[in-house]
């Protein structure tokens, strides 16, 4: 944990650092093929374990919410991004991890509501995790589009996905930090070419 050795002054440094290496193009791809799921009418499905786990839940919730100006939410017209977090169904994750496997725990929930066109968000840090894995490989095979969400080496996950974001970094914790973070920007960008505002304004 960098966070046990470098002070708070090192720590910010070594994150600003870190965010400086991210690679803008696989920014730009993640906001574009969020924007062409809403353009198309394609479900976004987010999922991860842990504090991934958490962060799909963030992911969903703004981006089902803060894609629109508060003044449309109330618009039963407004054209609106379809999105669901794999990770928040409760019954249904313990049930398939009792019944099936942990293993296939975000798999089973695609094989229901997922088509083909769909864009995957898949985050793990390691890129290893197998329900993470097992998810994805159904995915690809049944014509969904699959964004990785990666730290560490990447793990298998970076290797079959078929886009994706890396952070080259062996600390969870700031790997985490900054796939949250670098949202933040993505959700900005999808806001602003639905709503036709700031960079984007007609």
């Amino acid at each position: 944990m960098l966070g046990a050795t470098l002070d708070k002054s090192a720590y910010l440094q070594r994150l600003s650092q870190e965010l400086d290496r991210v690679n803008q193009a696989e920014l730009q791809t993640w906001a574009d093929l969020i924007h062409q799921a809403w353009e198309n009418g394609k479900f976004v499905f987010i999922f991860g374990n842990g504090g991934s786990g958490t962060t799909a839940s963030h992911m969903a919730e703004d981006l089902g919410k803060s894609s629109l100006r508060e003044s449309d939410l109330k618009d039963e017209t407004k054209k609106r991004l379809k999105v669901l977090s794999l990770t928040d169904n409760t019954g249904w994750l313990m049930a398939v991890g009792n019944d099936v496997g942990y293993e296939h725990i975000f798999q089973q929930q695609l094989m229901n509501y997922g088509s083909a066109g769909d864009l995957v968000i898949a985050i793990s840090g390691s890129g290893n995790s197998p329900n993470v894995l097992n998810a994805v490989d159904w995915a690809n095979r049944h014509g969904l589009v699959t964004f990785g969400l990666t730290g560490y080496g990447g793990g298998k996950l970076k290797q079959m996905q078929q886009h994706g974001l890396h952070v080259d970094l062996l600390d969870m914790g700031m790997v985490e930090s900054i796939h949250l973070c670098l949202f933040h920007w993505v959700l900005n960008d999808v806001f602003a070419r639905i709503n036709q505002e700031g960079r984007f304004a007609s």
